[in-house]
């Protein structure tokens, strides 16, 4: 019998713009030697997020989780030239592999690393973001969310990965701690008057989550 799902992604890769060779090269050793590799977006959700910085054209991104930087030098690549992308990362043990990689796809220039919890930084951080892009510790994705929204433009856009959890999402009583912190965060975001958002069934969901003008709500 055939994997639907692994078949459908098969699918989905075939018909995307494959990636360059530096992403391939990122790719590969992320899988070689990180733990859980598939935290990587990989190569449809990456051509996703820069084809929609090249139709956005956001000048100023926050990215939280920075994993290997996969994400990062698809995003960093679509946005404005003249654009600024500053990106957390928690584990400083991938500090080496995100820079060299920023370096090879030519986009260390527009992109701002920063090592820490991203709970601290952020507060730190000053606002007029475009795109927020939340891809890090499921159980902080609804304090992320009331973190970054003082500092999202109106009209600007924030992208939550992994909103479906592998399905668990569905369970309601749910009792492991990742999966009702989604639950939270999908509830939460649905019942802001302050956006609009619509959750994507791409990889293992996407929540486009885009801030109203303060004068609809």
């Amino acid at each position: 019998m055939i994997d639907f799902t692994y078949a459908i992604e098969e699918y989905l890769e075939q018909h995307t713009t494959p990636m360059d060779e530096v992403l391939h090269e990122l790719y590969r050793e992320t899988h070689l030697h990180a733990m859980n590799p598939r935290m990587a977006s990989g190569p449809v959700q990456g051509r996703f997020l820069q084809l929609f910085c090249q139709l956005m054209q956001p000048k100023r991104v926050l990215e939280i989780g920075t994993f290997t930087g996969f994400a990062t030098i698809c995003m960093a690549r679509g946005m404005a030239s003249d654009g600024q992308l500053t990106t957390i990362e928690a584990n400083e043990e991938y500090e080496g592999v995100i820079r060299k990689y920023l370096d090879k796809a030519g986009v260390a220039d527009r992109v701002k690393l920063i090592l820490g919890d991203a709970k601290e930084v952020i507060p730190t951080l000053d606002g007029g973001f475009d795109l927020v892009f939340i891809d890090a510790d499921k159980i902080s994705y609804p304090k992320y969310y009331d973190l970054v929204m003082d500092k999202l433009n109106p009209g600007g856009v924030i992208i939550a990965d992994n909103v479906l959890w592998e399905g668990k999402v569905l369970h309601a009583d749910a009792k492991e701690r990742d999966t009702k912190a989604i639950r939270e965060f999908n509830e939460k975001v649905q019942n802001d008057p302050r956006v609009e958002n619509v959750l994507l069934p791409l990889r293992d969901g996407l929540m486009m989550i885009r801030k109203l003008p303060p004068s609809v709500f």
